[in-house]
């Protein structure tokens, strides 16, 4: 005989603990249950852990003393130029080579400002990102994600805390905030540079002013190619 009322019930615990890191809790709650036909139904119960955020050194520890793996989701370039040794490469964006006209266009634009200025690839999200992490990690390893700068770790450790990921860190201001000799690393530079190139690189005020002339003559032959062509035609072949 089905019940005419609704029992239900409800709770959440939340424990917390204080340690040398900055934010690490736990949160178990259930959400509320009802009874159907003289039996109890129960919604999911979910346990989630919040992602810790360290600094520089403090990932040092949990690398060197706790076991955690370092995943480095960086895209290519940034890598090749100073990575962490031993951690895995899984990019968070990647190179987008598509050829479809709005991506040309964009990616014009793109080599035209943050390429040149900052030597940064055209990408696009990687969709492989969780399932690459899984194949090579079991979501019960500790995770230390790591970028340049902390968006982009931030960004991937929300990504695999959804997938069932449970121990994972960043370093909050990224790689950029990492000092030379506190991790063992591989590459032409130092971690803090491996995010600076372009543009921004070359010194002094005459660079800057050719810089900014040679964006400048960029964006006209862009946008008023016509104009630009009937240009270069007053001046003499060589």
């Amino acid at each position: 005989m089905a019940a005419r009322g609704l029992a239900s019930c409800s709770w959440s615990t939340t424990l917390s603990y204080s340690s040398h890191f900055r934010t690490s809790s736990l949160v178990v709650k259930a959400p509320q249950g009802r009874l159907v036909r003289g039996k109890p139904v129960w919604r999911s119960c979910v346990i989630r852990a919040e992602v810790k955020y360290v600094n520089a050194e403090e990932a040092k520890q949990l690398v060197s003393s706790e076991g955690y793996s370092v995943v480095d989701v960086r895209d290519t370039s940034q890598f090749g130029r100073a990575h962490i040794k031993s951690c895995y490469h899984v990019p968070l964006f990647i190179e987008n080579t598509d050829n479809d006209i709005g991506t040309i266009v964009k990616r014009t634009l793109h080599n035209n400002f943050s390429g040149l200025f900052y030597g940064l690839p055209f990408t696009k999200p990687n969709t492989e990102f969780v399932q690459t992490v899984k194949s090579q990690l079991p979501p019960e390893s500790k995770v230390l994600i790591v970028c340049q700068e902390g968006l982009r770790s931030a960004a991937a450790a929300d990504r695999l805390e959804k997938a069932g990921f449970e121990n994972i860190a960043c370093i909050s201001s990224g790689l950029q905030s990492v000092k030379p000799g506190l991790f063992d690393t591989e590459g032409s530079t130092e971690l803090q540079d491996a995010g600076k190139a372009g543009l921004v690189t070359i010194q002094g005020d005459i660079s800057r002013v050719l810089g900014a002339i040679l964006v400048c003559a960029l964006l006209f032959i862009t946008f008023f190619p016509d104009q630009a062509e009937q240009i270069l035609g007053l001046f003499p072949a060589p």
